[in-house]
């Protein structure tokens, strides 16, 4: 197996039936304020340093619901390698981490305001300069199911990586999910190009947003339903609202939501990511899956940040 200078490897032998996710490991400014933002002065908030990226909180969010091999493959600043792949261990993630010299880790800022709406503010860092030497076929080795972020597809570097990835897993028979992560960026990549650099995924998992940017349709069910006509499986997140199951054309299931009261809305989306694959490894169907994914998504908006209890790690 390939391997690039420096990187951080597991260190224990790979097991079967192990979810590999590729993607996104980002450090987490979280500001927390109760009363709207004043432009040109200041505002109270409270505000932390998180351990972040939507692929790294999926990759916990996995561990958390039962997943005994989670794999993480990433990119991050070289001084923060150390920090960022301790945590992941301890969070029940086996990390490979590749350390950049040239970038920083990726950095968000997430504005939450007393809502416990997050907007976010990012920099992609070292994140998105994963690249195709980063990549070797032999991490797929013992690997059940690949899961992409799909923050991988706007950036050069990172697309021709998940591209391999894809094709890669395809060729092993390995069932591939998608995370669409950033309707603002997916307009400006293109759907039509999104959704090429995407084909042969088994699972979408876009929010409603995401999806409706995805089909142009504006009523979330069509949108999932349309979306499942381009991979087999697609799952939609509607917040507080639960979720939709389509398959192959149309929705097959309304999952409701977990009622649960919110402090913090940032990685929810992961956790129900993160839930959803580890409870369809186990051999739950889509929708026991989507109610697994609503319940980790709920207990998400109730801790700061967007890691499981335990694994929040604040930076010293």
């Amino acid at each position: 197996m390939r391997t690039a200078a420096g990187r951080e490897e597991p260190a224990e032998p790979r097991t079967a039936g192990a979810l590999l996710v590729v993607g996104d490991v980002a450090t987490d400014v979280v500001a927390r304020h109760t009363e709207p933002i004043t432009y040109g002065t200041d505002t109270a908030a409270e505000i932390r340093t998180l351990p972040g990226g939507a692929g790294a909180n999926a990759a916990c969010w996995a561990a958390y619901s039962g997943c005994a091999d989670v794999r993480l493959l990433g990119r991050v600043g070289a001084g923060g390698a150390e920090w960022h792949g301790t945590l992941l261990r301890n969070s029940g993630v086996r990390p490979t981490l590749i350390p950049d010299e040239e970038a920083p880790t990726a950095t968000i800022v997430a504005l939450v305001d007393a809502k416990a709406e997050r907007t976010f503010l990012t920099d992609s860092g070292a994140a998105l300069r994963l690249c195709p030497a980063d990549w070797s076929a032999g991490l797929l080795e013992g690997v059940a199911a690949l899961h992409l972020s799909g923050y991988l597809f706007f950036s050069e570097p990172s697309r021709e990586l998940a591209g391999l990835a894809l094709a890669d897993a395809l060729e092993r028979g390995v069932p591939v999910s998608v995370d669409p992560a950033s309707a603002g960026f997916i307009a400006a990549l293109g759907v039509d190009r999104f959704l090429r650099e995407t084909a042969g995924a088994a699972v979408l998992l876009p929010n409603a947003d995401e999806a409706r940017t995805l089909t142009g349709l504006p009523d979330p069910a069509d949108a999932a339903a349309e979306l499942s006509r381009h991979a087999p499986l697609a799952v939609v997140t509607l917040g507080a609202g639960g979720a939709l199951v389509a398959e192959s054309g149309a929705v097959t299931a309304r999952v409701a939501p977990v009622p649960a009261a919110a402090v913090d809305s940032t990685g929810a989306g992961d956790a129900f990511t993160g839930a959803f694959l580890a409870a369809l490894l186990s051999g739950a169907s889509p929708v026991a899956a989507a109610s697994a994914g609503c319940r980790a998504g709920a207990h998400a908006v109730t801790v700061h940040g967007g890691r499981p209890p335990g694994g929040e790690g604040t930076r010293p």
